[in-house]
């Protein structure tokens, strides 16, 4: 085993206690502590200072003792090389050295005195809480704010103990809320504790005052980093002056050793760097000491200059085999994103803030976080341009930024309160710039399908798809196939729907894009639905759900749930369809993901009214007509339009059930389904079964039109759809009999469009 051991800690985390000056008065400190006087030494030992290492060494000799220096980082030279000696001469010793860094003797063995995990630190601030505000409890209202408190604070006891002296004057809630404010906040320690003990700034200066002017320079350099960085970054950031790139790792690694860095272990799995981090009071404290010097702009400018840069580079290997790996890299960094772009647009960096938005809006996509990205979009357009700023690539760069808010409204459920529609496309003749606009082109087309009075975006997408045909992007024009298909599916064309899907699925499984696999299939799964084949169209929403999973796209995860949640509506299994529904409006609400959130509940809507729950069904298609209208969906209405005529005809009221009906077929024609079209014939048909006997055979004849729309579509009603026709037709067959109700269905089944009713 090994004789020497140092317990290495941040400042207050419960590592150190005393401090001297040399070799010779830490050793005569020692002798004191353990009892050994001059006078009582080793005889033939000369007496005095410079001796004092021989007269200890001699002393132990024979002995067998742990001996514990404490506190030994403002002396960790002399307590080297005084616990080597002392090693050497006596063999029975066995020495345990706490400090903020190790002794860096031979055989040491390291142990690291990590801060408090959040139940041992929440059970310490309680105690102390409740020693200095008598009364203090631990319960449900005030859980949430210690654990805030104990996790802000990192759990290093000393902090924690600081804080809690405050708890009677302001409670947790108030001391929680004013932790921006930790070093004027935590300075009341006990006046019988150490001086370095009294305060938080105390404490943390103490540590300060043992670094070189490279290392404070690093340090309070990295405190413009949030949530920690790679090695890259540091250098990246860290230097200027007297710290060139290539030394800042030495200071760095010396940080570590001190305990003022921790250092995250890498997964050896992903291959990932490790990262360094800052606790958050040395991050508060290193922010002062970077504005004291005079460096925090210059510093913040290198830090979202880096952060540009990273998003720049990664944005094309978030389209190909390399999605996933750089997806972790990114979420790595998410925090630093965000402080990235808060930087760029308090330094009014025009083309830094666009250009983060921009290359990050694909990201947050593909994480479904797209309030962030929209939020990027934002801030990013209200910069001004400086001087600074090139106009040409300002210009573009808005342009694209404003297209990426546009979709990301639409994604949102919400209408922009501009669109790029009303802009010139800004000229540019970089190709950077021109793929980045045509990428959020693509995605303004597929944000608009289904909403904003057209099946889709047709002239985004047109343009979009030039530009990806002159550049030879395959993603891109895989991407736009994808969208196409599902353009089709809207208008009801299964031919297009599926050539377009094979397409799309063919190109972005070359690329080996696992969002583009997933996206090919939600047509490819429709129109197994559509035809029946569920048992197919189960297998392609599985796979679908399980690529989101993988990648963590929970937006689409959402969708998938929701598709699978129509399968099992489709197969008769409620239950089922409802549990998943659930699951999916959930995963939806979680993300903003308002057309999702919409999707999942009329899920469980069409479930309700089938199962006889008439009165939950229409509650849950009156929340989401008045959205539907609001964004001017056609789509959306009219499935809601139709599902609430049935609820009316199920009740018995064929006037309503007829309105609504009606108002539905005006806007299925708009949109150019035929099965949209088909399924309000049905309806009216429905209604018209209610009425008087006389209008029994024009029922039959809507019956007959509809048929024949979806047979012209190649999508007949498949048995899992056909409860409503089927209720109705047995209904005018019992009216009407065999022999007349064919001849009504024959007859509607070559009615002209023209003479369909109309809202």
């Amino acid at each position: 085993e090994s004789d020497a051991g140092g317990a290495a800690g941040a400042g207050g985390a419960g590592a150190g206690g005393a401090a001297a000056d040399g070799v010779a008065v830490v050793a005569e400190r020692v002798a004191s502590a353990l009892g050994l006087r001059e006078e009582t030494a080793v005889p033939g030992l000369r007496a005095g200072p410079a001796a004092a290492v021989d007269r200890l060494a001699e002393s132990l000799r024979s002995q067998r003792m742990l001996l514990v220096l404490d506190n030994c980082e403002h002396v960790v030279d002399a307590a080297a090389e005084l616990v080597s000696r002392l090693l050497a001469a006596a063999p029975g010793l066995h020495v345990l050295a706490t400090g903020q860094e190790p002794l860096g003797v031979r055989d040491e063995r390291l142990w690291t005195v990590s801060p408090l995990p959040e139940e041992a630190a929440v059970r310490l601030f309680t105690e102390r809480a409740a020693a200095s505000a008598p009364g203090f409890t631990l319960d449900q209202d005030s859980a949430d704010a210690v654990a805030a408190i104990c996790r802000r604070l990192d759990g290093i006891p000393l902090a924690l103990e600081l804080a809690a002296t405050r708890v009677r004057a302001l409670g947790v809630r108030e001391l929680a809320a004013r932790l921006d404010d930790r070093f004027r906040l935590l300075s009341a320690g006990p006046r019988d504790a150490p001086a370095r003990q009294r305060t938080l700034r105390a404490m943390i200066d103490w540590s300060w005052e043992l670094l070189d002017e490279r290392e404070r320079a690093v340090l309070r350099r990295l405190s413009v980093f949030a949530d920690g960085c790679t090695l890259a970054a540091a250098e990246a950031v860290c230097a200027d002056g007297e710290v060139a790139a290539e030394e800042v790792l030495d200071p760095l690694a010396r940080l570590v050793d001190r305990s003022l860095v921790t250092l995250a272990a890498p997964s050896t799995a992903a291959m990932e760097p490790p990262r360094y981090r800052l606790l958050e009071s040395v991050a508060a404290y290193g922010r002062e000491r970077l504005r004291e010097a005079g460096e925090y702009e210059a510093t913040a400018a290198r830090h979202y200059r880096c952060y540009r840069e990273l998003a720049a580079t990664a944005e094309p290997f978030l389209r190909g085999p390399e999605q996933r790996t750089w997806l972790r890299a990114m979420d790595a960094e998410a925090d630093n994103f965000r402080a990235a772009l808060d930087a760029a647009v308090h330094a009014a960096d025009a083309t830094a803030a666009l250009g983060l938005a921009v290359d990050l809006a694909w990201y947050w996509c593909l994480r479904g976080r797209l309030r962030e990205a929209r939020r990027f979009a934002t801030a990013a357009l209200a910069v001004a341009p400086a001087a600074a700023d090139d106009p040409a690539t300002v210009a573009a760069l808005s342009r694209t930024a404003s297209t990426w808010h546009a979709s990301l409204s639409y994604r949102l459920g919400e209408v922009p309160d501009r669109t790029p529609d009303d802009e010139s496309p800004a000229p540019t003749r970089d190709l950077t710039l021109l793929t980045a606009q045509a990428r959020a082109d693509w995605h303004l087309g597929y944000a608009r399908l289904g909403i904003a009075g057209s099946p889709g975006g047709t002239d985004q997408l047109a343009a979009a798809e030039q530009t990806f045909s002159t550049t030879g992007d395959t993603w891109g024009m895989a991407a736009v196939a994808g969208t196409l298909a599902q353009q089709a599916l809207l208008r009801g064309d299964l031919a297009a729907l599926a050539s377009q899907a094979t397409r799309s699925t063919t190109l972005f499984t070359e690329l080996g894009d696992g969002w583009g696999q997933l996206q090919a299939t939600i047509p490819l799964g429709a129109h197994a639905e559509i035809t029946g084949d569920y048992p197919h169209a189960t297998r392609l929403h599985l796979e679908g759900l399980r690529l989101a999973e993988e990648l963590g796209v929970r937006t689409e995860a959402a969708d998938k749930l929701s598709a699978l949640g129509r399968i099992a509506l489709l197969e008769g299994d409620h239950t089922r369809a409802d549990d998943l529904h659930t699951r999916a409006a959930k995963t939806a609400a979680e993300q903003g993901y308002k057309v999702g959130e919409e999707f999942a509940e009329i899920g469980l809507a069409l479930s309700a009214r089938r199962q006889g729950h008439l009165d939950k069904a229409e509650a849950l298609l009156r929340k989401w007509l008045p959205w539907d209208r609001e964004i001017d969906s056609p789509v959306g209405t009219a499935l809601i339009l139709a599902e609430l005529g049935f609820v009316a005809e199920l009740r018995g009221d064929a006037e309503a059930a007829r309105a609504h009906h009606a108002e539905g077929l005006t806007l299925a024609r708009s949109t150019a389904d035929p099965r949209a079209m088909a399924l309000a014939l049905e309806g009216l048909a429905g209604a018209a079964a209610l009425a008087a006997p006389e209008n029994h055979p024009r029922a039959a004849e809507l019956l007959g039109r509809a048929t024949a729309l979806r047979a012209g579509a190649g999508a007949p009603l498949p048995p899992g759809e056909r409860g409503d026709t089927d209720r109705i037709t047995d209904r005018l067959r019992a009216a009407l009999g065999d022999a007349s109700l064919t001849a009504a269905l024959e007859r509607g089944a070559t009615m002209p469009l023209e003479s369909e009713p109309t809202a």
